[in-house]
This record gives structure tokens, C-alpha cells and sequence, in this order.
């Protein structure tokens, strides 16, 4: 069964070295998009648990360079799940309120309530990555966010939200040919910014960034899942798995009720 790439907490990596494709006989296109309905039906099942159960969240983070598929995971796996109790939440340039405060200020204001799924399409690690990259504050400021991110995630995880870090892996190669996608393809041109391509330039710096957001950030109780994310088909379901076997490990119940109703008959 595919599954993504794990470390351990404290060990070093490097991205160069991690696959970004991932060659495999038991599953193709085809059997990997039945296997995802089967999936989609049984965490929906486990979501309607989360949600009367009431005291478990769950917290998906999507981090990848551009064009390696947040939003078609989202929409991949998360199909089937009612919108009541899985929200996705998009982290864009803050805002001037959000400016104004800290940079964990917006964050925990979209964090799953008990009961629910949240989804991070980017997230608060997007403060340790472009803000670095394009030099947007100095360096000893986004270096010491990397312990306030866990705190922060330790936080989470001691009041019940399990986070689930997904890093959706690509190589330069397949960006390159995602971009000329959206360019040739009329339908997709609509998701195309000039601003990507400046963006690719500094595919190295951004590499390096991820390496030790990844490293620094890895922890027991909030890991970092590498997922070779070349094929879409494979990216979403290791991803789709993930969820799934995070779902099957909390093992939701519905609440048991104070007086049995069976029986009872409204005129």
C-alpha cells in the first residue's frame, strides 16, 4: 500500500535525495481511483463519529511548491466529507489587521473546533518559508519562529487536535511541465501568474527553505509526511490513506444516549 516518506524527529535529510516519483505494481491510475472513492466513503462514515463525538479534531496541512497539487488533493481526498465539520482555510498575504499582530494571530483563529477537520491549503509555515526566501523580515526573526511553531503545534495536540503535515513533494521538471500546462491548456490558463515563473527562479532557496522547516519542525506529536507528489494519482492516494488510517486510529463513537428511545413511536 503506498505510503508516504517519514523521518525521524532530529535527523537531517535532503530533498535532492527523497523521490519525488515512486514506481509501483499494485496500484495504476485506475485501481488508485477506486480505492479513493472506498476511502472518501469510509472517512465520511468516521467524520459524521468525529463530529457527534465532539472532543477530537483533526488538522490536514498542505505545504508544497507551486503547481504540486494542494488544491486537487483537497479536492481528491476530502470529496464525500460534509462541509458542517471539514473546512479548508487558504493562507494568502495577511491582511493589515493580521499584520498587526503576531504571526501565529491568524492561525489559531481557523484551527479546527472539536469535532471538525481542518484543512491548511498553506499555512502558518508559509512564515518561515516566503517570508524567508523573499526577505520579507530578517533572518533572526524567521529563525526563531521555527520553536514557536511547536509550541504552537504542541498546543494543538495537548487539547486534542491531531495535526497531520503533509509535505507534497515535486521535482523542478514536473513544475516546469504544470506551468506550461496551465499556459496551453485554455481551460487553465485562468490559474496561471506571471509571477510563478520569478517564483521558480528561486526554486533552490526555496528548497533549502522546506529542508529545515521540515527538519526543524518535525516532532513526535506533529511529524512531517513527505509525499512524492510526480503522480497525481499516487500523491493523492498516500494522502488519501493517510487520512483514512489518522481517522482509524482515533476510532470515534457516538455518544451513548442517557434513556433508550427504541421504540418510541411520534404521532
Amino acid at each position: 500500500m503506498p505510503k508516504p516518506i517519514t523521518f525521524k524527529p532530529g535527523s537531517k535529510i535532503n530533498l535532492e535525495e527523497i523521490p519525488t516519483r515512486v514506481e509501483q505494481d499494485e496500484f495504476n491510475k485506475s485501481s488508485a481511483r477506486e480505492k479513493l472513492e472506498s476511502n472518501a466513503e469510509e472517512m465520511a462514515d468516521l467524520a459524521r463519529c468525529l463530529f457527534a463525538e465532539n472532543k477530537r479534531a483533526i488538522l490536514l496541512v498542505l505545504q508544497g511548491m507551486d503547481t504540486a497539487g494542494k488544491d486537487g488533493t483537497i479536492g481528491a481526498v476530502m470529496r464525500g466529507m460534509n462541509p458542517r465539520s471539514c473546512q479548508v482555510v487558504s493562507f494568502k498575504v495577511p491582511s493589515e489587521q493580521e499584520a498587526d499582530h503576531d504571526f501565529l494571530w491568524r492561525v489559531h483563529q481557523v484551527v479546527p473546533r472539536m469535532g471538525n477537520i481542518g484543512i491548511f491549503n498553506r499555512s502558518h509555515y508559509e512564515d518561515v518559508l516566503v517570508v524567508r526566501v523573499q526577505e520579507l523580515v530578517p533572518p533572526d526573526i524567521w529563525k526563531g519562529r521555527f520553536e514557536l511553531i511547536n509550541d504552537f503545534e504542541k498546543i494543538l495536540r495537548q487539547c486534542g487536535t491531531i495535526i497531520v503535515k503533509c509535505f507534497l513533494h515535486i521535482s523542478k521538471d514536473e513544475q516546469r511541465q504544470r506551468l506550461q500546462a496551465r499556459i496551453d491548456e485554455p481551460h487553465s490558463r485562468w490559474k496561471f501568474n506571471p509571477g510563478d515563473l520569478e517564483q521558480r527562479k528561486r526554486w533552490s532557496d526555496y528548497q533549502a527553505a522546506y529542508r529545515e522547516a521540515l527538519i526543524k519542525c518535525n516532532t513526535k506529536y506533529a511529524p512531517w509526511y513527505i509525499i512524492p507528489s510526480d503522480q497525481k494519482w499516487y500523491r493523492n492516494l498516500v494522502v488519501s490513506n493517510l487520512m483514512l488510517d489518522t481517522m482509524k486510529e482515533l476510532n470515534p463513537k457516538y455518544p451513548t444516549v442517557a434513556e433508550d428511545y427504541s421504540g418510541l413511536v411520534i404521532e
